[in-house]
């Protein structure tokens, strides 16, 4: 009898290389698959304006990238002792407004640096539910804001994918060889009620895939369906209910890895996470013959790893295991 009705994406027609870039945008999901990408050393460039959730806010962004648009004194606002953008995430608020504004426009920066030459972008859309500040514009960041501030207003389908089309035209045009994918967050926001949280969803669902269908280098990975319809299941969820755990996280990774990986990327990254469980083994006898053999093979392995592919920085790996046997 089965208890679990399993769901493996079909492979993309283009996939990716391990010497591909990759640029992420979008909600907190976005940061989980981007911590496996760089486990597995690959380039990413992550969240340049930090967490961004709706549709609105991220095509905003990635077109602030696009011009490489400067940020200026007004652009901030000072609110609970800090400056703030609208569009960035609070980790880049601060006291000192100059000490703000050369963060954002550092992020900026490296952002406008790095979207002209990736291979490819993942978008991680989580919500279709804006919030309009009182000059009627969208924010990315409430940053504790009273609520009675902003108008809470729920994207039309046809807004969500006008806004990520004219997106995709200006980017096409700074990076002609650029690749899209599309992904809806599974993270569950219940703070909009159950129901809407539906009708969000299924607006960014049906937006993208009318999105895809017209652009040959846009793809959509369904890592929504896979918690949602696949796992299904509250024991994959964290203890608010919301976000997913652990366990899930990576069931989706393997699907990712299986779905947009090709074979050689698949094969390397096999063998890093061979040495990534070499550097984390507790050796009984760290002073042993065997481990100092054991520390050999895997400094062996890195060097030839690194001459195979001179693109990887291995130094970190490669310190840990010559400090390793230069202490024994």
């Amino acid at each position: 009898m089965k208890f679990h009705l399993e769901f493996t994406p079909q492979q993309f027609s283009t996939t990716i290389h391990h010497h591909h870039k990759l640029f992420l945008i979008g909600s907190c999901f976005t940061e989980n698959i981007g911590t496996k990408l760089k486990q597995h050393k690959f380039e990413v460039l992550e969240n340049p304006n930090g967490i961004l959730f709706n549709p609105a806010s991220i095509v905003k962004s990635l077109q602030s990238y696009i011009t490489n648009r400067r940020y200026e004194e007004n652009d901030l606002f000072y609110q609970n002792e800090c400056w703030n953008s609208w569009e960035y995430h609070s980790r880049f608020s601060h006291p000192d407004k100059a000490t703000c504004l050369k963060a954002i426009n550092q992020s900026q920066q490296a952002a406008h640096t790095f979207i002209l030459k990736t291979d490819w972008i993942f978008i991680t859309v989580g919500s279709a539910f804006v919030y309009e500040h009182e000059n009627n514009e969208v924010v990315a960041n409430c940053h504790k804001v009273p609520t009675d501030r902003f108008k809470k207003k729920l994207m039309s389908v046809h807004e969500v994918y006008a806004s990520f089309k004219q997106m995709l035209n200006d980017l096409f045009t700074v990076n002609t060889a650029v690749k899209i994918i599309f992904t809806i967050s599974p993270v569950r926001h219940l703070r909009d009620g159950f129901v809407e949280n539906n009708r969000s969803k299924s607006t960014l669902i049906q937006a993208i895939h009318q999105l895809i269908e017209e652009e040959a280098n846009a793809f959509y990975f369904p890592a929504y369906e896979l918690i949602i319809d696949d796992l299904r299941d509250y024991r994959f969820y964290a203890e608010d209910m919301v976000h997913p755990n652990y366990a899930a996280t990576n069931y989706v990774w393997e699907k990712l890895v299986f779905t947009c990986m090709d074979d050689d990327s698949k094969k390397l990254m096999r063998e890093l996470n061979i040495i990534s469980a070499a550097r984390n083994h507790k050796p009984f006898n760290p002073g042993s013959e065997q481990h100092q053999k054991f520390l050999q093979i895997n400094l062996e392995k890195i060097s030839q790893l690194s001459r195979q592919f001179p693109y990887i920085n291995f130094a970190d790996e490669l310190n840990y295991f010559q400090s390793a046997a230069n202490t024994q």
